[in-house]
C-alpha cells in the first residue's frame, strides 16, 4: 500500500544534481530505492488496481539519462517518472517528481505519423465533434487539456476557418491534472486523488483508445 513519498525525500535528487558519478549514485542506491524506486511502485500498481478504465502493467522510468545526442552529458535525471499504458497502450498516468518539475496526467503526448494522420482525418469527420467537446469540458474543469508544440499555421488540405482548427494543429493530445494539492504526496490520499482525476478524464482516454491506433514499439 502506498502511504506518501518521505518528506525529506528531494533531498536525494538536490544531492543527485551535484554528484552526477557512478561512485555516489552506487553508495546511494539504496536510498533512492527505499525513498523513491518502492514508493512509486506502490502508487502506480494501486493506481492501476483502482483505475477507472482497462490498464496495462505500470512501469518506472530509468534513471540514467541517454546522452548519446544530448549537450548535457550529466548521467543521471533529478527526478523519477512512471507511467500506467491503457489498453491500447496510450497513457492512463504519467507521474513525474523531482527537483525539476512535478506533472500527472494522461494521452498522447506526440503522436506518431501514421497517429497524426487518423488524428486529422477524425478530427475532420464528424468523429471530431465529440473530442472537441471533451477538451473544452476538461479545460472548463481546470484542467491543463491540449498539445504541445503545436503547428502555428494549419496543416495541408484544411482551411484556416475549420470549426476545429485548433485541435488539427495539436501534434499530440494530453491533459494534465494540474498542481498536486499541498503535502499530500507525502500522504495515502494522493491514489484517490489521482484516480479521482482519471476518472474525470476517463471519456477523453477512452476516445484515444477507440480512435487513435497504438504506437510501434521501440
Amino acid at each position: 500500500m502506498f502511504s506518501g513519498f518521505p518528506k525529506d525525500a528531494l533531498g536525494f535528487f538536490h544531492e543527485l544534481s551535484v554528484e552526477q558519478n557512478k561512485d555516489w549514485f552506487l553508495a546511494n542506491k539504496a536510498r533512492y530505492d527505499a525513498q523513491w524506486v518502492a514508493p512509486m511502485q506502490a502508487l502506480l500498481d494501486e493506481v492501476a488496481a483502482k483505475a477507472p478504465l482497462k490498464v496495462g502493467a505500470p512501469k518506472i522510468m530509468r534513471i540514467y539519462r541517454d546522452t548519446r545526442f544530448a549537450k548535457d552529458k550529466t548521467p543521471y535525471k533529478t527526478h523519477i517518472a512512471g507511467r500506467i499504458p491503457t489498453a491500447k497502450g496510450h497513457t492512463f498516468l504519467y507521474a513525474h517528481f523531482g527537483i525539476d518539475e512535478e506533472w500527472l496526467g494522461g494521452g498522447v503526448y506526440f503522436f506518431e505519423p501514421k497517429q497524426l494522420a487518423v488524428w486529422r482525418k477524425t478530427i475532420h469527420g464528424r468523429g471530431g465533434e465529440a473530442i472537441d467537446k471533451l477538451v473544452q469540458k476538461l479545460r472548463k474543469q481546470g484542467f491543463e487539456t491540449g498539445g504541445h508544440d503545436d503547428y502555428v499555421r494549419m496543416p495541408k488540405p484544411y482551411k484556416d476557418d475549420h470549426p476545429r482548427a485548433y485541435l488539427l494543429k495539436m501534434k499530440g493530445l494530453t491533459s494534465g491534472y494540474g498542481e498536486v494539492p499541498r503535502g499530500l504526496v507525502h500522504k495515502p490520499g494522493l491514489v484517490k486523488w489521482i484516480v479521482d482525476q482519471g476518472k474525470a478524464n476517463a471519456p477523453l482516454f477512452r476516445w484515444l483508445d477507440e480512435h487513435i491506433p497504438r504506437a510501434s514499439e521501440g
